[in-house]
């Protein structure tokens, strides 16, 4: 029998490596190709390794580098020949590290370097894996019960809620938000392209609420509400394996809200 495969991209530390401990935990036959810039440089997913020796693929993957996401998908083919969920995971706030709280502060270096990694990215990683999802099992997720389709796979884009223009009410952080509400776009298009089919992926942005890593730790003290990466991810999958056909192309929270674009 197949085991069950996830890729989760930006792995080495915060959402993406609790992502890979996870999927681990709570599905014994499943595996995951854990993948980031420099895996051998991260204590955790090196340890996550030695615990998971033969469930647990390490691979270099800088959503930056065509020719490192080319090489991650003719690994994954050749390997597994399909993939049952893709969670794109890597993502920046700003190449200075902090958003931009004015026009003063725009960039054209930052803008472009913050919209590669946080949206062209995420797009060519579903272009590279696509025909990889289209050959899932659909062990992720429900099927509908008035569909007679059954999806093959979920795609996953981790946004955020200042990406939703409807919700924008403070201004600033251009290059963020602006790349995360065309991330929200990618996921919409992506819906309607790879839903087409038999077997259609299942795609959808996440926004995981505020959780302790080293992204948000600047603004905590801002902060009503901080998850840990623990329960975020615990939330994020139950969003995950529980989305249906009807749910494709949509914008989701933590706790399953349907959120505006």
């Amino acid at each position: 029998m197949a085991p069950v495969v996830s890729l989760v991209q930006g792995a080495s530390r915060g959402i993406g490596l609790q992502f890979c401990k996870t999927i681990l935990q709570r599905h014994p036959s499943s595996v995951v190709i854990a993948t980031c810039r420099q895996p051998n440089n991260s204590s955790g997913l090196q340890e996550l390794k030695a615990q998971n020796p033969d469930r647990l693929d390490l691979c270099v993957l800088d959503v930056t580098k065509d020719e490192q996401i080319e090489n991650v998908a003719k690994f994954t083919k050749e390997k597994y020949g399909m993939l049952d969920l893709l969670i794109n995971n890597a993502g920046m706030l700003h190449t200075s590290g902090k958003g931009e709280t004015s026009l003063r502060d725009v960039s054209r270096k930052g803008l472009l370097e913050t919209f590669d990694a946080n949206t062209v990215g995420p797009l060519l990683m579903a272009k590279s894996f696509g025909p990889l999802l289209k050959s899932g099992t659909g062990y992720f997720g429900m099927k509908s019960a008035d569909s007679k389709k059954q999806h093959a796979s979920i795609l996953v884009n981790m946004s955020a809620k200042v990406g939703s223009i409807t919700d924008n009410q403070l201004g600033g952080w251009y290059s963020y938000r602006l790349s995360k509400a065309a991330l929200n776009m990618c996921s919409k298009n992506l819906s309607l392209e790879l839903g087409r089919g038999s077997k259609p992926v299942l795609c959808v942005s996440l926004h995981p609420g505020t959780v302790d890593t080293d992204l948000s730790r600047p603004y905590h003290k801002n902060v009503p509400k901080l998850f840990t990466t623990e329960y975020s991810v615990d939330c994020l999958l139950d969003v995950v394996e529980s989305l249906t056909i009807s749910d494709t192309g949509k914008f989701f929270l933590y706790d399953r809200t349907v959120f505006p674009f």
